[in-house]
């Protein structure tokens, strides 16, 4: 059985888009050193930072 983590445990990351704390997510756990963004809307419009 696998070992579960709490969620207040996960790792953050800060949004480059949008300034805002994200935590890990299962669907990026091979590829968390590459994230940069919480969303796709945020992803999408990456070169217009607020």
């Amino acid at each position: 059985m696998a070992k579960q983590i709490k969620k207040q445990n996960l790792p953050t990351k800060v949004c480059q888009t949008c300034g805002r704390p994200f935590s890990w997510r299962k669907k990026w756990e091979r590829d968390w050193d590459n994230v940069k963004y919480c969303s796709d809307r945020c992803r999408t419009s990456k070169g217009s930072a607020s």
